[in-house]
């Protein structure tokens, strides 16, 4: 009987196997590597690529705001501007107003009533006079109503007998009285029908005697 010794050629095999798995291990680990490498130089060029775009865009950013700031500073002027115009177109204004405030007063003031002060304070005026009847202030009160371009919303303040002088030749009585109105500007007038109403503003004031015999 003849016997055949097959160790060696088991651990032959057995070793061939090892080296083979060593070597596919090997391999896997390389190909990971390798993969792990491309995937970090695709993120890093991703990243680097993003990182510009971003830059980009920060300055881009920073350009329109600066822009922006300068259009708002544009504006700001614009309106100051546009504000001192109104403030000069004003004054070019409310330097007639009193010729306008005494020939309306001349126009309106009927017959028997003198007036003896008139004071303007912006748009509000301010009359003292005498009257020979009530019913002459109250045909004053309402021409300053009804029929006045530039005088509007009168109203009587005070209405009393005048003191007789003891040595007057006409002991007729008379009566002080004193009335208040509103002095339309041309931009009033302009305004009148539109919702934001009439502009405000100040005039120079003005005090003289008017009346109408």
């Amino acid at each position: 009987m003849i016997l055949i010794n097959l160790l060696p050629h088991r651990e032959e095999k057995r070793r061939r196997r090892q080296q083979a798995f060593y070597a596919g291990i090997g391999l896997a680990v390389l190909a990971g590597v390798l993969i792990a490498a491309a995937w970090s130089l695709v993120l890093g060029e991703v990243t680097r690529e993003q990182t510009s775009r971003n830059e980009f865009l920060q300055s881009e950013i920073g350009r329109l705001e600066a822009q922006i700031k300068d259009i708002a500073s544009l504006k700001t002027e614009i309106e100051a501007l546009k504000a001192r115009q109104k403030v000069v177109e004003d004054f070019q204004i409310d330097r007639n107003m009193p010729v306008h405030l005494l020939n309306e007063l001349a126009a309106q003031t009927p017959e028997g009533v003198y007036l003896s002060r008139v004071q303007q304070d912006g748009q509000a005026i301010n009359i003292t006079g005498v009257a020979q009847t009530n019913e002459r202030v109250s045909e004053f009160l309402r021409n300053t109503a009804r029929s006045s371009k530039w005088l509007s919303r009168p109203e009587l303040v005070e209405i009393k007998a005048a003191p007789v002088a003891p040595n007057a030749r006409d002991p007729k009585r008379l009566f002080d009285f004193s009335v208040k109105l509103t002095l339309r500007r041309p931009q009033d007038l302009e305004q009148a029908d539109r919702p934001a109403g009439a502009a405000s503003g100040a005039a120079p004031a003005a005090s003289a005697p008017a009346g109408h015999g």
